[in-house]
């Protein structure tokens, strides 16, 4: 892992570059929450961190994938300690559930916002908003709120919000005068307005910290082109064009194991500060190492 100085007009700290599983520390002792933690980089980022002595969490929707997936983690990594946590972030009740079952646990070092829908169908949650809004932020949104307190008995504790490259494609858009897609319905708008609203999150969050004098960091992270499961609601046209470009892409793109890179560098690295953002290093942030 390479270490250069930059001056961050916010922050004035110590930049990370090329950044891997291999540079992950020593994480005995601490636990990890991860939402969407059954496939991609939600597991692969979960897997990391328990072959490195963590506890892991795993928040899944779908029990059944998340057993499997928990029963997978085990046989790769035979000495975690792991657990499943039923979580559905469109159902605010199963979201207060789950934070209660956290809750429960002697701590909470590190919550990473992992899981989201990408370019599907329009659908709301079960509380009535358009659904990659609801899931991809107010979900996280949610489960943040209701674990903070948890989180900030930790010194250096941790909230990791999974964000997109995409938050740029989006114009800034959020629309506050449709939240819930009664007037118009673009799958690609709607995620890019997820996405940004992720950051916005974590900049709020973290400036809010500060305020209090809170040690806890809020962070975000992007895991540039990786190839993983997300694509799965895709449909109609751009499903065309993904089949068409998919083999193109698994030549260039991050497998999931190193799209997780930033994540685990956001979650675990020495010198992260709170605000900060971190993706890919190569091919306009598309690849390569964190």
């Amino acid at each position: 892992m390479a270490l250069r100085t930059i001056c961050w007009p916010k922050l004035g700290t110590l930049m990370i570059t090329q950044f891997t599983a291999a540079d992950i520390p020593d994480l005995n002792g601490r636990t990890f929450f991860v939402t969407g933690a059954n496939t991609g980089i939600g597991f692969e980022a979960a897997r990391a961190f328990a072959e490195r002595g963590a506890r892991v969490l795993l928040g899944c929707r779908d029990p059944g994938r998340g057993r499997a997936a928990m029963e997978r983690l085990r046989a790769q990594v035979p000495s975690a300690s792991v657990d499943l946590v039923d979580l559905d972030l469109g159902d605010l009740a199963s979201v207060r559930a789950a934070a209660d079952v956290v809750r429960s646990e002697p701590r909470l070092d590190v919550l990473v916002n992992n899981a989201g829908i990408m370019w599907n169908p329009k659908t709301l949650t079960k509380d009535g908003f358009e659904s990659q809004f609801g899931v991809n932020h107010l979900g996280h949104f949610a489960l943040t709120g209701l674990l903070l307190d948890k989180l900030r008995e930790i010194p250096r504790s941790r909230v990791v919000t999974i964000s997109s490259a995409g938050h740029r494609f989006g114009n800034g858009d959020l629309f506050w005068d449709d939240l819930h897609a009664e007037k118009t319905y673009n799958p690609a708008t709607r995620y890019f307005a997820s996405k940004l609203a992720n950051l916005l999150f974590t900049y709020e969050l973290d400036r809010r910290l500060r305020a209090q004098g809170a040690s806890t960091l809020a962070v975000a992270a992007h895991p540039g082109g990786a190839v993983t499961e997300l694509d799965r609601y895709i449909y109609g046209p751009a499903k065309v064009v993904l089949n068409v470009l998919r083999p193109l892409m698994e030549r260039w793109a991050n497998t999931a194991e190193q799209g997780a890179w930033p994540t685990e560098l956001a979650a675990t690295a020495e010198g992260v500060e709170g605000g900060q953002y971190f993706g890919p290093g190569a091919w306009n942030e598309t690849s390569g190492p964190a």
